[in-house]
Parts: C-alpha cells; sequence; structure tokens
C-alpha cells in the first residue's frame, strides 16, 4: 500500500479537490515532504528575499510536496500579514512544481481566517494544527474540523498530535467530507495507526508526521503508510533525501548507516532542549549559511537558541550525516 490507504471512497469530490489530492499522492510515493523555516531578519520581521533563496534551495532536491509555514515554520509566532507572505513565497518559488500545502491552526474563526489568507496567497491545500490548549471529545473535533473545511474550497489534511488523536470512526466521518483529503500524524501509536488506515476510504492521505520521522519510516510502512515529513530536510536537504531513496530502494544497509551515524544521534540530541525540535533545526541551517547563501536568522520567543555546546555536537553531527551521504554516492 501507499500513501493512500483504506477501503474505497465515492467520486464525490470537486476536482480541484480530487486533482491536489492527487498531486499530493505522488509526491508522497516519490520523494520526502518538506517543512521549510520561516527566515527572520536581525530584528524579528519575516525576510522575504532570505526565504525565497532558502526555497529555491529547499525546492533543489525536488521534495513530493512543501509544507509552509508550519509548525516547522514556526506558525504558532506569525501574524496574518507574515503568514501570508511567507506563504506566497513559498508557492511562487514552487511555481506549480510541488504542491504548496499552507498551516492553519487556533480555534475555528482563527483557522478560516488564515485559510482565507492561504488562499489569497495561492496555497494549493491546508494542514490543520490541532486548536490551541482544548482537550475536546470526538464529536468536537470532528466539528472543528468540519468548521474550518467547509469555510475553505482548499483541500484539507488534519494533522493529529498532542491532545488531538482521532478514532477510527471519526477519520471515516472526515473522510466523507468532500475537501478533507488526509491526515498527519504526530502520535506514533501504530496500534492505533493500522485502525485508523483501514477505517479509511483508498484516496484518504496518511503520512508519518513525528519528530524526525526517518525513525519510525520502517514501521509505519509496515500499516501501508511510507510518506513521512522530514524536518531533517529544513537544514540537510541531502541527508532526508538520501534516506528516502535507500528506504524505498530496500537497501537496508544505507539505511542502517544513517540511522546510526545521523538520525540516531540527531534524536538525542535534539531531545536535550525545550523546543530544540524547531530551534535546533533554525540553527543548524544557519550552520550551513557560508555553504548555502541562505541565512535563515533567528526563532521568534518562545524558542531560544539551542546552548554552545549543543551547537558543537549539531556542527559534528551534520558533518558526518553529510560524509556518510557522500561516501553512499561514491560506491
Amino acid at each position: 500500500m501507499s500513501a493512500v490507504a483504506g477501503a474505497g471512497h465515492g467520486g464525490s469530490r470537486p476536482d480541484y479537490v480530487r486533482e491536489v489530492a492527487e498531486r499530493l499522492a505522488h509526491g508522497m510515493e516519490r520523494a520526502v515532504l518538506a517543512f521549510p523555516l520561516t527566515p527572520f531578519d536581525a530584528d524579528g520581521g519575516f525576510a522575504e528575499g532570505a526565504s525565497a533563496a532558502y526555497l529555491d534551495h529547499q525546492l533543489a532536491s525536488e521534495p513530493g510536496a512543501v509544507f509552509a509555514a508550519c509548525g516547522t515554520g514556526e506558525f504558532f509566532t506569525l501574524g496574518l500579514d507574515d503568514y501570508e507572505a511567507a506563504v506566497r513565497t513559498a508557492v511562487q518559488r514552487a511555481g506549480g512544481r510541488v504542491p504548496v500545502v499552507a498551516g492553519a491552526g487556533y480555534g475555528m474563526r482563527l483557522a478560516a481566517d488564515f485559510a482565507a489568507a492561504a488562499e489569497r496567497a495561492g496555497a494549493d491545500a491546508l494542514l490543520l494544527l490541532p486548536p490551541y490548549l482544548v482537550k475536546g471529545p470526538q464529536s468536537g473535533l470532528v466539528e472543528h474540523t468540519r468548521a474550518v473545511a467547509a469555510a475553505t474550497r482548499l483541500p484539507l489534511i488534519a494533522y493529529q498530535r498532542n491532545q488531538v488523536a482521532f478514532t477510527p470512526e471519526s477519520v471515516a466521518e472526515l473522510a466523507e467530507v468532500p475537501n478533507i483529503i488526509g491526515l498527519k500524524d504526530g502520535h506514533g501509536d501504530l496500534d492505533r495507526m493500522q485502525r485508523l488506515v483501514r477505517a479509511a476510504p483508498d484516496d484518504f492521505l496518511f503520512f508519518n508526521g513525528v519528530p524526525t520521522a526517518e525513525l519510525q519510516a520502517r514501521a509505519y510502512a509496515a500499516t501501508g503508510v511510507r510518506a513521512y515529513s522530514s524536518a531533517v530536510h529544513a537544514f540537510a536537504p541531502e541527508i532526508a533525501t538520501a534516506f528516502f531513496r535507500a528506504l524505498a530502494a530496500g537497501d537496508t544497509a544505507a539505511v542502517d548507516r544513517l540511522l546510526d551515524g545521523f538520525f540516531i544521534p540527531w534524536v538525542s540530541l535534539r531531545d536535550k532542549g525545550t523546543g530544540y525540535a524547531v530551534s535546533l533545526v533554525k540553527a543548524a541551517c544557519r550552520l550551513r549559511a557560508a555553504e548555502t547563501g541562505v541565512d535563515v536568522g533567528p526563532v521568534r520567543a518562545p524558542l531560544a537558541e539551542p546552548a554552545p555546546e549543543h551547537l558543537d555536537e549539531a556542527k559534528r553531527l551534520l558533518a558526518a550525516g553529510l560524509d556518510l551521504v557522500g561516501r553512499h554516492r561514491e560506491q
């Protein structure tokens, strides 16, 4: 089974929604999903020029799709103006080569405002982040997701993590909404994932979105979900792409080398600091500024910069990962 898994869906979707879902399904099968950073300048403002250059570097590795202004892109710090500019820049740089999915979140009314901004910016689809703070029952989570979907013409992918965990029944209900096309999983509960996959229609998209998804990619594939997002792609697309290709080719030795030499120690480093799932990624991207010519700038509060000793370790791991990729190419 591919990124698309389940039991069958009618032809009730609008043509535009079906077209975007098919493009996303194709992208998920052929490449890793990119979740780019949002560059800021020294004063903390959105840096449009740096964003364009950074996105060009991301797109050069030909990801399956670009998810702009989502969690790795510090959605939680963006005002509507920043957000719309960030999404528009991603759409312009992608130039139709790959789908651009924009983050949306908070309560249903604010999420609808972000959805409208994403439409104006030209996004192809939305990723609906979990609602702010509140933990609701399944009926409330379904209604929230349906309400945001009803407020936009864009296809919508729901994102479950933290306080949001859908049941198979809820996923089946959401899949009946014409413009709800998939689910990103951030929990890593493979028992639940298997049941969600079996409850969903054939054209419903699933992908693994746990932090550093590469560590669980093989296990997710056993449930029929091969697609995954990669935070590593945000600073080292060479490493992320090499891992994806090795996994797709069944090159177990290369997968194990990258896991042991880079991904597992990277997760150990990431777990040493609060907020490192984003701030360490952005710092690692800055470590490559001299090489790539792109400066993504600082994170915004409440995130903070990693400790100096952790930056030293990140630099060492990055070099080790790139070296592994280089040696694999020479074989």
